[in-house]
């Protein structure tokens, strides 16, 4: 299956100024799978220039109006979402169950910011003086520049999109060059239901050309990232030199805490869907897996068999649970990883090898004992490669899950009241989730702390991110 994706530039669907493509590559297959036009700078200037023409007329139009179209886009997702999720495994590698949970999830993303747009209110504080009447106002921001990665092609374009529609901004979209159908099928969707020309505007290219240009633009007023650390500050950075807010999403290394008293097959269970999900491609995967001494044995073996019923290939095979790594470049990084790691005393309990003849498959992995020093104990892994060593008491877990500078996800699995209090209290993190691992919901806030970031997508934060708030005062006339 091949197909082509255009950039979007003011309602137009176009190839480009200088017509130049990208190569895109089936991670499972490595042969071509698609081309995607590449944005030069005046496409760039064009595409700023649109989102800030449509600003006022978005901006302006009623929340009840802008709800609509948001809803019915989400419904066009979900009549859509077959299509839509064959690309997306295509190009991305994931299984096609969690293509399909993608859209639908995109759909609910749209369909609650649709409706959350139309409560964004303000209110009236009372005056100190007699005859003055104070309010606050939410204002939307101005036009958003967005950058977003492959491993939810989907999934992070709508966090931010379905965010900055709902407050009446505008965007420039850079979406991943390695898996841009699925996300072109997103703004497609949302053209079709009656988004007005400019409003929303999609470009692919050189990714470091298309920051350093969008980020200083005039026209832009915010930046929202989602990707690594040492990238996200680098334009974290470069928006701070031009005062233009940011949310950042970044990096995670996320704990796994088991203490003795929990249910240690549940908690297995869990802990393998959310770190093999995606082959271990995923922010909040957990990586540092921590189980509490008493229950190691029992956890390992739960654990390991867990990780035998994974089973391997391409994603397109309704029967697959666990697909390739995006790239020969992720493929090399994890296995340095993990080679790094076995010299320095870890044990391979599963997997650590690279699986067949085509495509960028690793083996499930489980490494037990490594040294603190091992470059996956402090560096982010993302890839399909568990950590599992084990803990005396609460004080020793605390300090192993605070040691690194990342802060998005933790996790803990315990029966004792007590234990969640402290724990939801000293675990130094922006989300932290008990006795399970759903923590991405359209209404509940997401984001990171310390090295992982800051601002939050999703909820009645996710909202907040793209408004100014004024505050108007008013002395009345005698």
């Amino acid at each position: 299956m091949t197909h082509h994706v255009s950039l979007l530039i003011d309602g137009k669907w176009t190839e480009g100024s200088a017509g130049q493509t990208l190569d895109v590559v089936n991670p499972a297959t490595e042969e071509i799978c698609a081309t995607v036009a590449k944005a030069e700078t005046a496409d760039l200037e064009n595409a700023a220039r649109a989102a800030a023409r449509s600003f006022p007329n978005w901006s302006n139009t009623s929340p009840y109006d802008r709800s609509r179209i948001m809803r019915r886009a989400a419904d066009l997702l979900r009549d859509r979402r077959d299509h839509i999720a064959r690309l997306l495994t295509t190009e991305n590698g994931k299984p096609i169950s969690q293509a399909r949970v993608e859209v639908d999830s995109a759909a609910d993303m749209l369909d609650w910011f649709a409706e959350e747009g139309r409560r964004s209110y303000g209110r009236v504080i009372a005056g100190r003086t007699p005859g003055v009447h104070q309010y606050k106002v939410s204002e939307p921001i101005g036009p958003v520049a967005a950058f977003t990665p492959w491993n939810f092609p989907i999934s992070q374009v709508v966090k931010k999109l379905a965010a900055a529609l709902a407050a009446g901004c505008t965007l420039v979209i850079k979406a991943a060059e390695e898996t841009p159908a699925s996300a072109a099928e997103l703004v497609r969707a949302c053209i079709d239901a009656g988004m007005p020309d400019g409003v929303i505007n999609l470009v692919f290219g050189v990714p470091s050309e298309i920051s350093e240009y969008l980020i200083p633009h005039p026209s832009i007023r915010k930046v929202s990232f989602t990707g690594s650390t040492a990238v996200g500050k680098q334009l974290a950075s470069l928006a701070g030199l031009h005062m233009k807010r940011t949310t950042m999403e970044l990096g995670g290394h996320a704990p796994a805490i088991v203490f003795s008293d929990s249910d240690i097959e549940q908690a297995a269970k869990h802990i393998a869907a959310a770190k093999y999900r995606n082959a271990g491609q995923v922010c909040i995967a957990p990586t540092r897996l921590m189980v509490q001494k008493p229950a190691y044995d029992d956890f390992m073996s739960s654990f390991l068999k867990e990780v035998d019923a994974i089973k391997v290939g391409n994603g397109l095979d309704e029967t697959v649970t666990m697909g390739p790594l995006i790239h020969e470049r992720r493929l090399q990084a994890v296995e340095a990883l993990v080679q790094d790691a076995t010299r320095k005393g870890g044990e391979i309990r599963a997997g650590g090898k690279r699986m067949g003849n085509a495509g960028y498959f690793l083996e499930p992995t489980v490494i037990s004992g490594t040294a603190v020093d091992a470059e996956a104990m402090n560096t982010e892994v993302f890839g399909p490669v568990a950590l599992i060593g084990t803990f005396a008491d609460a004080d020793e877990a605390i300090v192993e899950a605070n040691r690194l500078p990342y802060g998005l996800a933790s996790y803990v699995y315990t029966r004792s009241a007590d234990t969640i209090s402290r724990m939801s209290s000293a675990i130094e993190s922006g989300i932290v989730a008990f006795n399970h691992t759903a923590v991405a919901l359209p209404e509940t806030p997401f984001g990171g702390i310390k090295d992982s970031g800051h601002g939050s997508e999703g909820g009645v934060e996710g909202l907040e991110a793209y408004l100014n708030t004024k505050f108007v005062t008013q002395l009345a006339s005698a």
